[in-house]
């Protein structure tokens, strides 16, 4: 527990109510004439939406980035996309180590919880090597594009669009700047580039692992052995995921969105495709377009996401093996889950059982909500809920025709992805309750 003045916190409690307040300031500030182009108010419900997507690192936008607000508005939409990555409490560890504040149990346990990490040991640390890391990571993949910006833009909008996708990328937020060419959306218009495509898919993949993974993989090197359970499986269920998802949707999109596209434009549009449902938002295939079969492989790989203490969302990785290994144990009519000679605590399958059910419930309702409010399609509004539950940010084109209220729906969905479905649940669910009796058993059926 977390106390402030008289009121005690769970941390749980204490990160929404952070991530809510960055929203609602960011709302404020994208809400004044500075920061639209036109030099006009923006309704209070399209500032909160741009807020809610940038903090929560998801990417559906109701105006054009570029083209609608003004530089001082898009510096907030990157600095709200910074901050939603890194969490609140990396940020807060960082003025705090600044201004050489100790940092507390009571702080250490927050930022346990903000990075996902397993023990307290070693927090801080682990939240130096991050901020560093972060800004290693960014600034290479900013000069690498800027450089292939550099024909095309000039020197001074290169520097800015490196930074500004750069960063994007790494916190897999999926805004863009393409609104500057006018030809069509998010990344389409490079689908062909390998620098701009390579590094993007880069930068996402290396955001959606985990700072727990990256540091363990910056520690140990090439020693896969050493490398701690949690990492394993992170890397190998991400590395299934990217191969099967980039060969099923080549065999589903080779002669419809990529019939004009030769082999190795394919090849790297189905691998970019294939990363970036990963809760990254970019796409250089017309979504809108694809078939049935690619829309629900998109969903599934939304659905999953990255992994736990990333700027991912979805319900993780981690959470995706453990079920499968659950179905194989009830298949082979086994009690423990085992992998790479280890046995998973019982406790972690009620757990990823929660956080599914949670998603899932919460997705129904956000669809049925919209669907009952506006006469869309139902393909589109479950793909733009996923979307959003998911911090994707990836869209079938209908986010500017939604309502206020559906806005609002999905601006609550984002939250809820970026905080964790469960989180959210538990911080406003949470009480201490000891019971000392448990109830008489009886069996029934199932299946």
């Amino acid at each position: 527990m977390f106390k402030i003045g008289r009121h005690k916190f769970t941390y749980t409690q204490i990160s929404a109510i952070a991530f809510i307040m960055i929203i609602l300031v960011g709302a404020v500030l994208l809400t004044l004439p500075i920061s639209s182009k036109t030099g006009e108010f923006t309704p209070f419900v399209d500032a909160l939406f741009t807020s809610s997507s940038a903090t929560c690192v998801t990417g559906l936008v109701v105006h054009d980035t570029f083209t609608y607000f003004s530089l001082f508005g898009q510096i907030v939409i990157l600095c709200l996309i910074q901050m939603g990555g890194l969490g609140f409490m990396i940020i807060a560890t960082l003025f705090s180590l600044m201004l050489k504040k100790k940092i507390g149990l009571r702080q250490r346990g927050l930022l346990k919880e903000s990075v996902s990490t397993i023990s307290i040991g070693g927090v801080v640390r682990l939240a130096k090597n991050v901020l560093i890391g972060t800004i290693g990571v960014e600034t290479v993949g900013a000069i690498i594009l800027a450089i292939r910006f550099y024909p095309e833009m000039g020197l001074k909008r290169s520097i800015y669009n490196g930074i500004f996708h750069s960063v994007s990328a790494f916190c897999n937020a999926g805004f863009d700047l393409m609104g500057y060419f006018r030809e069509g959306p998010s990344l389409t218009r490079y689908r062909g580039d390998i620098v701009i495509n390579s590094v993007i898919m880069c930068l996402i993949v290396i955001g959606g692992l985990g700072f727990f993974v990256l540091e363990d993989i910056v520690r140990k090197k090439q020693h896969i052995s050493k490398y701690k359970l949690h990492t394993k499986i992170v890397i190998l269920t991400t590395t299934i995921l990217l191969i099967g998802g980039a060969i099923l949707f080549y065999i589903f999109e080779t002669n419809n969105t990529m019939a004009d596209m030769n082999f190795s434009q394919k090849l790297l549009a189905s691998i970019f495709q294939s990363v970036t449902p990963r809760t990254a938002g970019f796409n250089t295939l017309n979504i809108a377009k694809f078939k049935e079969t690619s829309t629900l492989l998109t969903i599934i790989l939304m659905f999953i996401g990255g992994s736990p203490g990333s700027t991912a969302g979805g319900i993780k990785t981690t959470t995706f093996i453990v079920i499968i290994l659950s179905f194989k144990s009830s298949m082979n009519k086994s009690e423990d889950l085992n992998i790479f000679n280890r046995r998973l605590e019982p406790e972690i399958v009620r757990r990823s059982y929660s956080v599914i059910t949670t998603y899932v419930f919460g997705a129904i309702a956000a669809i049925m909500a919209i669907c009952f409010i506006q006469n869309l399609p139902l393909e589109d509004v479950t793909f733009e809920v996923i979307s959003a539950l998911s911090t994707v940010g990836m869209t079938t084109g209908i986010t500017q025709e939604l309502n206020t209220y559906s806005r609002l729906i999905i601006a609550v969905a984002m939250f809820c992805g970026r905080v964790g479905s469960l989180s959210v649940a538990l911080a406003f669910a949470e009480k201490k309750c000891c019971v000392p009796l448990r109830k008489p058993i009886e069996k029934i059926s199932i299946g």
